[in-house]
């Protein structure tokens, strides 16, 4: 049965999924109002390893969606950019996504396959710059005992759109590690979501934000547990700095009734560095059965430690200086899961010199 469809509706706003989104500042992309560009900005940076294949195909989604932006990509963009890693195959080396090339008087829908085959391993790196308004359908599959670690990057100019689901399909026994780093654009909204098929498979949603004066970053997830044995970590980190900078956060976990033996746990923590900022931050759990191994989640948001920028700065560091490397500090625990010394050090940059603008 096909996937695509034609019957979606409009967002007012009104609805649960959209409450918090600043819809006018869509630029059309929820309502059919963009402007369709000719353009696949994204491309494979470097050689493919064996194994390896980068293609446009002709590809049915592989889940369902309801959501209006997901649809109507999936009715405008029947091609898939698909990135394959073959049965058995270990990729050494990260392999490298890219797009900078965008416009903003039109929009780009992009649909994105990530596969991997049984017992492959991999680490995968999106990365998203310049100005653009893009819509975005990521799809990522990992077959029997497959592991992945997806890094994605938000590091967009001041104007971009980004409007995206990441959706990750978990076999047997198989591992998903994923970092989303959002530190660029006007508005970016993302859905990591994840559902496991077969038990065994074990998921870690892993992600950092920094919003300044204006921008609006929502991050909503949703972890499916519809098989027994699962299990999921969720914890993403948000800073804010400068009037009307506003972050959301959704965390909404399903236990299903044949899920026991489930073990999950989300965590959201907010750091407000000036007044004028909003962070709305909301963990979710619909548990069906009580025979679970465990399930919780946490959600805080607060300013500054006096105490540690008061022992900073009786060290001859300076306030500003001091600042800086408690949000440095704050970071540090997700930022360093990346793994690759040359994003992690351009990540750091691109939040000191958005400190330093927003003058927080």
């Amino acid at each position: 049965m096909s996937l695509l469809t034609t019957n979606y509706l409009t967002p007012t706003g009104r609805e649960e999924a959209w409450r918090f989104t600043p819809l006018k500042r869509l630029r059309g992309l929820h309502d059919g109002q963009a402007v369709t560009g000719d353009r696949t900005t994204l491309n494979s940076l470097g050689t493919l390893a064996s194994g390896v294949t980068f293609l446009r195909e002709h590809l049915e989604p592989i889940a369902a969606s309801d959501d209006v932006i997901v649809n109507r990509i999936r009715n405008l963009s029947p091609d898939v950019a698909h990135l394959s890693i073959a049965a058995n195959t270990h990729v050494d080396k990260a392999i490298f996504l890219g797009r900078s090339a965008g416009a903003l008087d039109s929009a780009e829908y992009s649909r994105v396959r990530i596969s991997l085959g049984v017992h492959s391993v991999a680490t995968v790196v999106l990365e998203n710059t310049g100005d653009t308004v893009l819509a975005e359908d990521l799809e990522i599959y990992l077959a029997t005992g497959a592991s992945l670690k997806f890094i994605s990057l938000q590091e967009f100019d001041s104007q971009s759109v980004y409007a995206a689901r990441h959706h990750a399909v978990i076999d047997k026994d198989a591992e998903f590690k994923s970092i989303t780093v959002t530190v660029g654009g006007d508005v970016v909204r993302i859905l990591p979501t994840v559902e496991f098929i077969a038990p065994g498979g074990s998921v870690e949603l892993l992600g950092v934000y920094f919003a300044t004066t204006g921008q609006f970053f929502e991050h909503r997830m949703h972890i499916d547990h519809a098989v027994p044995k699962a299990k999921s970590r969720v914890n993403f980190k948000g800073a804010l700095a400068g009037r009307d900078a506003h972050t959301v956060w959704i965390g909404d976990v399903l236990i299903r009734a044949v899920a026991e033996g489930t073990d999950t746990y989300e965590l959201n923590r907010n750091l407000l560095l000036s007044d004028g900022a909003r962070a709305d931050s909301v963990p979710n759990l619909e548990i069906e059965t009580g025979e679970i191994v465990g399930a919780g989640h946490a959600s805080t948001t607060g300013r500054f430690d006096d105490e540690q920028l008061f022992y900073l700065m009786s060290r001859g560091i300076t306030l500003d200086n001091a600042r800086r490397l408690v949000v440095r500090g704050f970071f540090n625990e997700i930022v360093s899961e990346i793994g690759i010394d040359d994003i992690q050090n351009r990540i750091m940059s691109r939040i000191d010199s958005e400190l330093e603008r927003a003058g927080a």
